[in-house]
């Protein structure tokens, strides 16, 4: 048997949530000597102590974790809902890291306020594309938002060709409009791969659309360089400047993806914001 200062040490916890347990009927000691009030435990309730902490850790209340080894959880049951609480606390992480990108784009975008965009802003005639695309909507404009749609629609659309043995002719296009019919801010993605005259929407299953994207006139160009989650600086140096030159925006940017390695930091895109002629 183990004093209650080696069972805490050897359950990685506290001498006083030992007590705690105990007063609440959750892990009794072994034996208690009459005569001292020493709590003696056993080897065999490391097991015990292990479930009370990992059903707390699931975020169970204390009164729950009681009532759950009451009913006697089997080990592959409780190993289930631990896979959940691990997936639960994997997509906090990874829903704080994309927050955290987003406010590190912030500060580069306040930072970088009042001076001239140093990339090199083209004003050039984009020419009609033909595509395949698949459409989705997002919540909003936002890259958080835009990231999680236009991803999986790329995915599926290449699957599309490469199972219709369909060869794009260009670098793949994406361009936005407002979603009617959604909620307010709502953003229809259009992601969409240029395809030749012969391809037909048939071919590629249910879903996908063969569109013929106008050429426009004149618009503002500028390429990004890395991932498209930090590309707020980029977009917002391009509106400055179709500000300062007096131009006007007829609409949503498209974004031509002239590399799309692996390594999404090393993405090259090319933003187009078509003018006002």
């Amino acid at each position: 048997m183990f004093i209650i200062g080696d069972f805490a040490k050897h359950g990685r916890v506290s001498v006083r949530m030992l007590r705690h347990y105990d007063a609440l009927g959750l892990l009794r000691p072994a034996r208690v000597d009459p005569a001292s009030g020493y709590r003696y435990y056993e080897a065999e309730q490391l097991a015990r102590l292990n479930r009370v902490i990992a059903l707390k850790e699931l975020g169970f209340s204390l009164d729950q974790v009681g009532s759950i080894l009451d009913e006697r959880v089997g080990a592959e049951e409780l190993r289930g809902m631990l896979r959940l609480r691990q997936a639960e606390l994997e997509s906090a992480m990874a829903a704080a890291a994309a927050r955290l990108t987003q406010v590190e784009t912030r500060l580069r975008i306040i930072e970088s306020e009042g001076t001239m965009p140093a990339e090199d802003i083209v004003v050039k005639t984009l020419p009609p594309v033909r595509l395949a695309e698949l459409t989705g909507i997002a919540g909003s404009y936002q890259p958080q938002d835009i990231g999680p749609v236009i991803g999986p629609l790329y995915d599926e659309l290449c699957r599309r060709i490469e199972a219709a043995g369909v060869a794009p002719t260009g670098p793949s296009v994406a361009y936005y409009e407002d979603a009617a019919g959604a909620e307010p801010g709502s953003v229809l993605v259009h992601a969409g791969l240029p395809v030749a005259d012969a391809v037909r929407a048939e071919s590629l299953g249910g879903g996908v659309r063969i569109v013929e994207l106008p050429a426009v006139e004149r618009a503002a160009t500028v390429v990004h360089r890395g991932s498209m989650d930090s590309v707020l600086p980029t977009a917002q140096a391009l509106g400055r400047w179709i500000d300062a030159n007096g131009e006007r925006s007829a609409g949503y940017a498209r974004e031509l993806a002239l590399a799309c390695p692996e390594d999404r930091d090393q993405w090259v895109t090319e933003l187009q914001e078509p003018l006002v002629p």
